[in-house]
């Protein structure tokens, strides 16, 4: 497939899964119209890299899709002025995206594959960092954090995370809420952060976030 027709293809994804959806950000729309998907997906799933569903990239992990992830960095607000941490980073897809709207951005993955493609496919930018390490952890070597992107679903979001989000930031994540995936964005004020789920919205699953299973007798 050629670039033009890849080029064809983001132009679609841009008009009838962000425009359609309250994606109203221009910086986030002129962001994923810069960003080659393509890129970031392995060769035989190129053809899929602007479905609206989670593209195939390694055993167990798809890439969340573009309008989850066009929806949460559309409430995220991603600056200049910001230190972004993405949680999940995949391929990189996201990250890359970011580094058009963030001073800033850091990339933690646990999968050491997918972080080493990371690395690859990121390797031109020089405001991105990708590390290897627990998802659930983040990455508090370079917290406070301004934003947090969890770019995947997840069953909950861990205190560990939160503690790395400056005074008056944002996190952004789908979660899994009374069997529905919806995207959530938090805000911190004195010590505390507090919810506004505004999207039900399909996600891709982020490993590492899985509640305690409990027992009952």
């Amino acid at each position: 497939m050629g670039q033009e027709n890849f080029k064809q293809m983001r132009k679609a994804m841009v008009v009838s899964q962000l425009r359609t959806t309250d994606v109203s950000d221009p910086r986030v729309i002129a962001a994923m119209s810069h960003v080659a998907r393509e890129d970031f997906v392995p060769a035989a799933q190129r053809s899929f890299a602007y479905a609206d569903r989670g593209v195939h990239i390694s055993q167990g992990r798809t890439l969340n899709p573009p309008l989850a992830t066009g929806r949460l960095l559309n409430m995220a607000h991603a600056t200049k002025d910001d230190t972004v941490l993405v949680v999940g980073a995949a391929t990189g897809y996201t990250a890359a995206v970011l580094a058009q709207l963030a001073g800033n951005v850091v990339a933690v993955e646990q999968d050491a594959k997918l972080a080493a493609i990371a690395a690859k496919n990121l390797a031109e930018f020089d405001n991105i960092r990708v590390e290897s390490g627990k998802h659930a952890d983040g990455w508090n070597q370079a917290a406070p954090y301004s934003v947090i992107v969890i770019d995947g679903l997840v069953e909950e979001i861990p205190q560990l995370l939160v503690d790395q989000l400056a005074p008056d930031g944002r996190m952004v994540a789908a979660v899994m809420k009374d069997g529905v995936s919806r995207l959530a964005l938090g805000r911190t004020a004195d010590g505390h952060i507090g919810y506004q789920y505004f999207a039900d919205c399909g996600a891709s699953p982020l490993p590492g976030f899985e509640k305690e299973k409990s027992f009952t007798f």
